[in-house]
């Protein structure tokens, strides 16, 4: 098996895009140490979707702190048993979605920790993005059965994907793929599944990259 070129691979997508999910079926296939987010231990969470205006900044800088720490203990180095790190979020997560839900003078609070927390953090290989329309997510979201996910609606998954497409469109320093898989199901499909892997294991020019998979 070749080495994989991108080190360190970031799976990024709205809520309920599966990100988690391939990680872990990418860290079964190769020698890949595997960083998940630990989002079930913020406990500010189930109270910001039921109240987003006041919790909002209290759900956001738990999170940045919780990131933080663990790309700074996880994401610094590989061992010897693995060829590079995969990850179910990147610490750019923290910004986009303060973006879009936090008050401007909340945000510029929220941006200067930021600045502070993430200086010298590793940055990504490579940040793959999972797009799926919000009908598919919001079905995901139903099927996994977290109760204060209820709350979600689909004017806030489009506040997150349109965070997200915004920053894409003037990146330029990390190589971006954003991969439209529709309703698809990679779990079940194995055509799709090695489709992504080929995506994981190509080297990409910094800036942003579109790729359709239909199967």
């Amino acid at each position: 098996m070749k080495s994989n070129p991108n080190k360190y691979i970031c799976i990024e997508g709205n809520i309920g895009a599966g990100k988690t999910t391939l990680c872990q079926l990418i860290s079964l296939d190769f020698p890949c140490k595997i960083i998940l987010e630990q989002f079930t231990e913020n406990p500010f969470l189930e109270y910001f979707y039921k109240d987003p205006n006041r919790y909002a900044l209290t759900v956001e800088l738990f999170f940045l702190t919780e990131r933080q720490k663990q790309i700074q203990q996880e994401a610094s180095n590989l061992d010897l048993f693995n060829d590079f790190i995969i990850s179910d979020y990147t610490i750019l997560k923290s910004l986009l979605f303060a973006r879009a839900n936090l008050e401007a003078d909340e945000y510029k609070l929220f941006f200067k920790v930021y600045q502070a927390l993430t200086q010298g953090l590793p940055k990504p290989d490579l940040i793959v993005y999972i797009h799926r329309e919000i009908k598919h997510v919001q079905n995901n979201i139903s099927k996994r059965g977290r109760l204060f996910e209820n709350e979600i609606t689909d004017t806030y998954l489009n506040k997150i994907q349109d965070s997200y497409f915004d920053f894409f469109k003037n990146q330029t320093v990390i190589p971006i793929v954003v991969i439209d898989i529709a309703d698809q199901d990679f779990t079940q499909n194995q055509n799709l599944f090695n489709e992504l892997t080929t995506v994981l294991f190509t080297k990409y020019a910094p800036g942003l990259h579109h790729i359709k998979i239909l199967n």
